[in-house]
């Protein structure tokens, strides 16, 4: 059995990240971070060109046809360069949906505008969110990817879920100051817009959807906290102290290789989560939720160790540690705290009752 990469998926993640390696340096970053927005056009276009928009769009519509797992090596690279991108909503949680919910008509006239990076569509949860024909009211409190959003897609309680123009004036956006200003978040107001119904086929699709978002934010911060890790050992490399690197002192070897054993194993279980949601995995409702609660632990560690290597550099905005610890902090309470995803896991394992 295998259980690496492929050839084509190793293909596939060199490339994007040194796209990114090239593309994305802490000035990108930080200049993004200023606006607020969360988006940055010219990198955008540049990871269309590579297809990532429609990564997980099926071939038939103008996309990549591959599938979760892809996109979580993807969003893991993302992760790893701070990429002032959306990518968890709206290049995966939103065309799944269109395709899980969707009728044929709608996925024709909605995901090829995706895959080809003309519509970016944010994600918001509203279990009570009003469908009354053809038109959504709801009110939204954390609306994910909503940096350079054309659209939004509320994903209702009923397994039904409404997409509406953004640029239309009953629908308000507004970004909100987060904690990760590189992948803002935002609350909206819609109501009574106009908006494309997906129907869908009951409650568990949109928590499949949901799972699908979970993945991707673990699979981020398992990239995050890898180039912390890189960054704290580069640096204590090059430290010196008493006359020898400070890397060479024991209790910061200790220190570093504690951050490894704590990150290594956390792949596994972030690749085992996306290829679970790829083959309707039974087990592939706690694995999303367990996936995502011990990298929003593991993470925070991380986050903290590796910067405490870098002594008082660590916390200065010249090294930009913040971007990744912050966005680290961000993963770890979108879509649901550790905690919840443990109970969720608890009640899709049979332990507690729903």
């Amino acid at each position: 059995m295998e259980f690496d990469l492929s050839e084509e998926q190793r293909l596939f993640t060199d490339t994007l990240s040194a796209l990114l390696g090239d593309q994305v340096d802490l000035d990108t970053i930080r200049a993004v971070a200023e606006t607020g927005t969360g988006f940055d056009d010219g990198l955008w276009r540049q990871l269309t060109d590579l297809g990532i928009p429609g990564l997980v769009v099926d071939e038939a519509h103008g996309g990549v046809g591959l599938g979760i797992f892809e996109a979580a090596i993807a969003a893991e690279a993302l992760g790893y360069g701070a990429a002032p991108l959306p990518f968890a909503a709206t290049s995966v949680m939103a065309p799944f949906a269109i395709q899980k919910l969707g009728s044929p008509a709608q996925q024709s006239a909605l995901l090829p505008a995706i895959a080809a990076g003309e519509r970016r569509v944010a994600v918001g949860l509203q279990r009570d969110a009003r469908l009354d024909g053809g038109k959504l009211s709801a009110e939204l409190d954390a609306v994910i990817d909503a940096g350079g959003a054309t659209d939004l897609l509320v994903l209702g309680g009923d397994g039904r879920a409404a997409c509406v123009a953004i640029d239309d004036d009953t629908v308000s956006v507004t970004l909100q100051p987060s904690l990760d200003r590189t992948r803002p978040v935002a609350t909206a107001t819609v109501q009574g817009a106009e908006a494309e119904i997906l129907a869908g086929g009951g409650s568990a699709d949109v928590d499949m959807i949901i799972d699908a978002g979970r993945v991707m934010l673990a699979a981020d911060t398992l990239g995050a906290a890898q180039r912390m890790i890189d960054d704290a050992v580069a640096y204590v490399k090059e430290r010196e102290q008493f006359g020898r690197p400070v890397g060479s002192f024991q209790s910061i070897k200790h220190v570093c290789a504690e951050m490894v054993s704590m990150l290594e194993p956390c792949r596994a279980l972030v690749w085992f989560a996306a290829y679970a949601q790829d083959i309707d995995d039974p087990e592939a409702r706690s694995a999303a939720c367990h996936a995502k609660a011990h990298l929003g632990e593991v993470g925070r560690d991380v986050a903290r160790m590796a910067t405490e290597c870098h002594g008082g550099m660590g916390f200065t905005d010249l090294l930009g540690l913040h971007y990744w610890l912050k966005r680290i902090g961000a993963d770890r309470q979108l879509l649901g705290a550790p905690e919840q995803c443990r109970q969720e896991a608890a009640v899709a394992q049979g332990w507690i009752g729903g």
